[in-house]
């Protein structure tokens, strides 16, 4: 039995764990290194069927606002 993960649903929980966190316990490099990793999570999650149908939902609720 083979098991793959995705390196993005692995980057959403790193993200998901790190912001659990209290913000006054966090350093400025800690915060540094949460911003890069949400980043590269952004980078891979933008070339999918996932993220572009993220994208089209943010839109539309952008032009619905404006």
């Amino acid at each position: 039995m083979n098991v793959t993960i995705d390196l993005a649903v692995l980057l959403a929980v790193v993200i998901f764990i790190r912001l659990r966190r209290r913000t006054e316990a966090r350093s400025r490099n800690d915060e540094l290194l949460t911003v890069a990793i949400v980043l590269v999570f952004g980078l891979l999650l933008a070339g999918t069927e996932t993220g572009k149908m993220l994208l089209g939902g943010v839109g539309s609720v952008v032009r619905s606002i404006q």
